[in-house]
């Protein structure tokens, strides 16, 4: 049974206080596009990740989302920018020498936001890191990936097979409900073809008893020459003989079904074969000159028009 090309996984794995978490998300597409989102620490990985998703989809356009959070201490890196906090210190150290020259308020509101004024060399200093630990470029934390190659992949490998594996299966359902929809449309096309069939041997008789009544009409009782007569009614006949399509017709439904049930991807086998049936029906549709057969090719257009549409949907 195919797949359709609609679907949603999610998978999460904990692996060496690492969390892992995996979504793939597909829709309709002609080829196999896949775009990878990942953080720049991992992106290392990226080919391993595409390569082990193209193994499971065929076709469709699919995005896939990775993300990690980290409790490892090995991952986080705390670097100090040395020149920054020292012009800091330099500034802050040269408005400490002119507060001799500053109002009792200033002064005041310097000893409330924690500057030292006097201070023993103990409390200074500790009272400096308490200062320069608020400016936010003085420190900056980088994430960085220390860890073994393996304890890495082994984290994202199993969280993306439990992220492909509900994707997949959301597809096959969605893919079942699909294949079910179609062979009920084919059914309904096979019933329109039925009675196409069963309409186009009358219409030879009936376009033969119309000449011969408009040619009475016409030459008013004047002898008819049957044998030209019989000529046109047999050029007729073969002009619009739709023998040939119909059979066509019957053998590319037979072949509908036998492609569904095909191991593996089956969409663009689909999607060239209803092409080939919609010609056929054009065909008849040209040939034949009947209100009836008209009717019934509309009719079966439109049915076809409705499988084509979901086959644009299957893998």
């Amino acid at each position: 049974m195919p797949n359709s090309m609609t679907g949603y996984g999610k998978g999460e794995a904990t692996v060496f206080d690492r969390k892992f978490s995996i979504e793939i998300k597909s829709v309709n597409h002609r080829y196999n596009d896949l775009t990878i989102k990942l953080p720049r620490m991992l992106n290392p990985y990226e080919d391993r990740l595409r390569k082990s998703t193209a193994a499971a989809i065929s076709r469709g356009k699919v995005e896939m989302f990775v993300n990690m959070e980290t409790q490892a201490a090995d991952d986080y890196k705390v670097r100090l920018n040395k020149l920054a906090a020292n012009a800091y210190y330099q500034a802050l150290s040269q408005l400490q020498n002119d507060i001799v020259f500053m109002s009792p308020a200033d002064i005041q509101g310097l000893a409330e936001s924690g500057i030292p004024l006097r201070q023993s060399s103990q409390q200074s200093s500790l009272a400096w890191l308490d200062i320069l630990s608020r400016f936010p470029d003085i420190f900056s934390v980088d994430k960085s990936l220390d860890a073994p190659d393996e304890e890495i992949w082994q984290g994202l490998s199993v969280a993306l097979d439990i992220c492909l594996s509900r994707f997949t299966q959301m597809r096959k359902v969605e893919g079942d409900n699909l294949t079910a929809d179609i062979l009920g449309k084919k059914t309904q096309c096979e019933f329109i073809i039925k009675r196409i069939k069963e309409r186009a041997p009358s219409i030879a008789t009936e376009y033969a008893q119309k000449l011969r009544a408009k040619l009475d009409e016409a030459l008013s009782g004047t002898q008819v020459d049957e044998s030209r007569l019989i000529t046109e009614i047999t050029i007729m006949a073969d002009r619009a003989c739709i023998d040939e399509e119909l059979t066509r017709l019957g053998s590319h439904m037979t072949q509908l079904e036998s492609i569904i049930y095909s191991p593996g991807a089956v969409g663009r086998k689909l999607d060239f074969l209803v092409q080939e049936i919609n010609r056929e029906i054009n065909t008849i549709g040209s040939k034949s000159n009947d209100v009836e057969i008209t009717r019934l090719v509309v009719d079966l257009k439109s049915e076809v028009e409705k499988i084509r549409e979901q086959v644009q949907n299957i893998e």
